[in-house]
């Protein structure tokens, strides 16, 4: 009797989803926090907003990817660190509204379902969560034959966080004379990827076994060098200062990141050299022949983070970022913004 034509057949693998479900319980297990009441299998998850501290619960939610940085994940083979960026990239935009970051879903897509590729993303996600002190908990796997080309896969994150009401950072209390400082970044984070594949890859013909002597390490450490996660270092300022806007510095640079968080009326005026750029950047920059305002406006240029303080506050400030383990300046200042006027100017 010939036997009938199989869902693994059309290049779906149960089984497979299985496995990699019965591995995922352990990786789960030590992100969780004691709101999380489900566990990973269900339907969905259940997190109880009685077991937090907040007099009146709100929530703040946020979702993003990776992008193309998964490029140098499938050119090199390493997968265990997107997993990182998945998460940093939700949480940090959820923390600038003043928000602990609360639990974490992701969807993992591919056309052909790798176990051991799918642990080892997971593992970083967890590592993530860990890192955001936030609980993973659930997600979806989909085996998706002929969508995607061979070994590649795409991921999607989601992040919930909690804060009062009262405590909610959006930036309307901003006031002139009021000062910006940049906290950096470990790198390139998760955006202009498609840029810089361009620059280094595409036309310049590096390989990413290559050393640059500027970076002194193999390009792929570099390029896959995760987010850098600022959830426990702004939740540690939050406690003791008047951290009166933030911003999360992703695609758009600063010209397109820092005005979201200006209130009407007010400008920021950041001064060029206040930071420094790291090498990665003068690369691209100098490789690509690539315009400053293109940069500016593509990558996040050494800065991950910007956060408005009041200025009687800056130097207190600066020492606790050092003192986090964080590379922090003063890049600008608030102005009085006047009709027609830029939100920001770079000078």
């Amino acid at each position: 009797m010939t036997k009938g034509t199989t869902y693994k057949d059309a290049g779906v693998d149960i089984e497979a989803g299985n496995r990699l479900v019965s591995r995922i319980r352990e990786i789960v297990r030590p992100t969780l926090r004691p709101e999380v009441m489900s566990h990973v299998g269900g339907f969905g998850a259940v997190v109880s907003l009685a077991e937090t501290p907040y007099e009146k619960p709100v929530l703040v939610s946020s979702t993003d990817g990776v992008g193309t940085k998964l490029k140098i994940a499938f050119l090199s083979g390493i997968h265990d660190t997107v997993g990182i960026d998945l998460v940093a990239m939700c949480v940090n935009d959820v923390i600038v509204q003043g928000a602990e970051p609360l639990f974490f879903l992701d969807y993992f897509a591919t056309g052909r379902l790798d176990v051991g590729v799918a642990e080892t993303v997971i593992r970083g996600i967890a590592a993530g969560c860990r890192a955001a002190n936030c609980s993973l908990v659930g997600g979806e796997t989909a085996e998706l034959p002929g969508f995607y080309a061979d070994g590649e896969y795409d991921l999607a994150g989601f992040a919930v966080g909690i804060a009062d009401r009262d405590k909610i950072i959006d930036g309307s209390g901003i006031t002139v004379g009021d000062q910006i400082i940049g906290v950096g970044s470990s790198g390139l984070h998760s955006n202009g990827y498609s840029l810089a594949r361009k620059v280094l890859l595409d036309d310049g013909g590096y390989d990413l076994g290559h050393v640059f002597p500027e970076l002194g390490r193999p390009l792929v450490e570099e390029l896959l060098t995760p987010t850098r996660i600022y959830v426990r270092t702004i939740l540690n300022l939050l406690r003791d200062f008047n951290v009166k806007g933030m911003a999360h510095i992703t695609g758009g640079g600063i010209p397109e990141n820092l005005p979201r968080v200006l209130p009407q009326g007010c400008r920021a005026r950041v001064q060029k050299n206040s930071w420094q750029l790291p090498a990665i950047f003068h690369l691209i920059r100098d490789l690509g022949k690539v315009e400053e305002e293109e940069m500016q406006r593509t990558f996040n240029c050494g800065l991950g983070m910007t956060l408005v303080v009041p200025a009687k506050d800056v130097e207190e400030v600066l020492v606790r970022l050092k003192a986090l383990g964080e590379k922090a300046w003063v890049i600008g200042e608030i102005l009085e913004r006047r009709a027609g006027e830029p939100t920001l100017s770079v000078e």
